[in-house]
């Protein structure tokens, strides 16, 4: 590896990680585009779709853990929420995330833009205010919460993601958790979802260890600054910036898969 790749490599986790920490996703949503296009721009060898999503898988681990530390005081853990869903999802995840070794490239790349496009969809719906619901009186559904959570998880699992871009729309839009409890809980979701997607993509040899290790070192740096900024942010801008970023990684997917 020369210096150019680890640089690039290392930024790509970085970038991908603060937003990991600031928005409760794992950064799968930013780091996958980011593994599939800029490398190439450099003059570097482009990672197959396959690649990218085993190197994902292993760094979302690591983004989600650093992140959940930063978040660890203040209530904003719903640990019920992330029981209930932490179980589905690293059902899900596992099975996933060992599928997708049968699919095709084009097959992993349909995939992730069919979940950033639901993503997307659901950011944009208005939200009924529940900002204003005390932590410690927030309810939700748990049955719903499991299922909708498995699903999650198998798609994620395939493209190597943890499904926190999934999750927070959910939260947010179908189970009516509080910005704040959502990004701080989804980062602990998305940490156990990463364990199921990390052990089914090292069971089948999807993890290119090198560039792994440059965004793992990355993401302990990035996510826990990323939480910092995320606690002084207004609430509307995290989920303006999060639906942006969602909308323009399904549209330049399909672009490429058209």
């Amino acid at each position: 590896m020369d210096m150019t790749f680890i640089v690039v490599i290392f930024l790509i986790g970085f970038i991908g990680s603060f937003v990991s920490g600031m928005l409760g996703v794992g950064g799968s949503i930013i780091k996958y585009p980011m593994l599939l296009y800029i490398p190439p721009l450099f003059g570097l060898a482009a990672f197959s779709a396959h690649e990218v999503s085993g190197i994902s898988a292993v760094q979302v681990l690591f983004a989600s853990i650093a992140g959940v530390w930063a978040f660890r005081k203040g209530g904003y853990l719903n640990k019920s929420l992330i029981a209930y869903m932490g179980v589905s999802i690293l059902i899900g995840s596992f099975i996933g995330s060992y599928g997708s070794s049968f699919l095709s490239e084009e097959g992993v790349n349909i995939v992730y833009g069919m979940l950033a496009v639901i993503a997307a969809v659901m950011m944009f719906i208005p939200k009924k205010k529940v900002d204003d619901i005390p932590l410690n009186q927030v309810t939700f559904n748990k049955a719903l919460a499991a299922i909708l959570a498995l699903v999650v998880g198998v798609g994620s699992g395939i493209v190597g993601a943890a499904g926190g871009f999934m999750l927070v729309p959910i939260m947010l839009t179908v189970l009516r958790i509080p910005t704040r409890m959502t990004i701080a809980t989804s980062l602990a979701v998305t940490f156990i979802s990463s364990i199921g997607g990390s052990i089914g993509k090292l069971m089948t040899g999807q993890v290119d260890y090198g560039p792994a290790l440059i965004m793992i070192v990355a993401s302990v740096i990035a996510a826990p600054l990323g939480a910092k900024v995320s606690k002084n942010m207004n609430t509307k801008m995290l989920q303006m910036i999060l639906a942006f970023l969602i909308a323009a990684t399904a549209v330049k997917i399909w672009l490429d898969i058209l």
